[in-house]
């Protein structure tokens, strides 16, 4: 028997977008409002524990330059969620997940579909390349990561994103995904996400539960 016929899909949104997009900061801000827990795909690789069997897998690939492998990548992310859960830090009767960095892929969505239900996939938009090069630029010298702040660390990256991460929009049915503009102040932003969010009937459905 699967996971998913043993538990319930935990409800989730995932917020979608290009390096320098922004969504890293909508996540972090959404996952401070109580009944919402952020999760993002660096979390889950800072906070792995490497003498588990996951965290060994992880270290082998890693040590060789290799990329993570998608299902080991969503194993890791699922032990860091269960993990939450079990220090009760995260309550999925009555939480909902904000996913951000993860999915990467077309293939990470098709697993983490066995474990959660999205309701709704943000979609930070920056058509601007120029624009999100340059909050790129700015991010990377604020953290002190001069190399990142190279043209061409940030046209790979937003090729990549470009390639492998965006094409997930095409894989949500188009009611699920809610185009926002991410030039806008992140105020607005954040405005746009919360009255969408508050707008769904599981939204108003979890919002009866009493803690």
């Amino acid at each position: 028997m699967t996971a998913s016929t043993t538990k319930p899909k935990r409800p989730a949104f995932i917020i979608l977008g290009a390096p320098g997009s922004g969504k890293g900061t909508q996540g972090q801000i959404l996952g401070k409002v109580p009944r919402f827990v952020h999760c993002a795909c660096g979390d889950v690789f800072r906070s792995l524990d490497t003498r588990t069997p996951l965290g060994k897998k992880f270290v082998d690939y890693s040590s060789r330059g290799d990329l993570v492998p998608d299902e080991l990548t969503i194993e890791l992310w699922k032990a860091q969620i269960d993990n939450l859960g079990e220090t009760h830090h995260y309550k999925p009767d009555i939480d909902f997940l904000i996913l951000d960095g993860i999915p990467r892929n077309v293939r990470q969505a098709e697993i983490l579909d066995r474990y959660i239900e999205v309701h709704q996939v943000f979609h930070l938009s920056c058509p601007n390349r120029d624009e999100l090069a340059r909050r790129m630029r700015k991010r990377a010298l604020k953290d002190n990561r001069i190399d990142d702040a190279s043209d061409k660390v940030i046209d790979q990256r937003i090729a990549t994103y470009e390639a492998e991460t965006k094409p997930i929009l095409e894989f949500y049915p188009g009611d699920r995904v809610t185009d926002i503009d991410a030039t806008q102040p992140p105020v607005k932003v954040l405005a746009e996400m919360i009255q969408r969010i508050t707008s769904l009937p599981v939204y108003a459905e979890m919002a009866k539960h009493i803690v």
